[in-house]
């Protein structure tokens, strides 16, 4: 299965980007940058799929499985659009 994972490396990311770090297990949620995954220099060859796999929840005993997720660099705008 082709997914946007697969295409994206950790060196690719711009370095204000962060990744949404969502345990599966127990729903707790942490935030990863570029640089706090970049701890030694062949990590930004990982893709985040790569990542996905080896990264565990940071909560306290849980280490469980995570999903990683863009968040998004622009703001959210509310609707624009107007009524006559």
């Amino acid at each position: 299965m082709k997914s946007w994972k697969r295409n994206i490396r950790v060196g690719d990311l711009a370095d204000n980007q962060k990744l949404e770090v969502r345990c599966k297990k127990c729903g707790h949620v942490h935030y990863l940058s570029r640089a706090i995954v970049c701890t030694s220099p062949e990590r930004e060859f990982l893709y985040i799929d790569e990542l996905e796999r080896e990264t565990v929840c940071r909560a306290r005993g849980c280490r469980g499985a995570v999903r990683l997720s863009m968040v998004r660099l622009d703001e959210l705008s509310g609707f624009v659009g107007g009524l006559a």
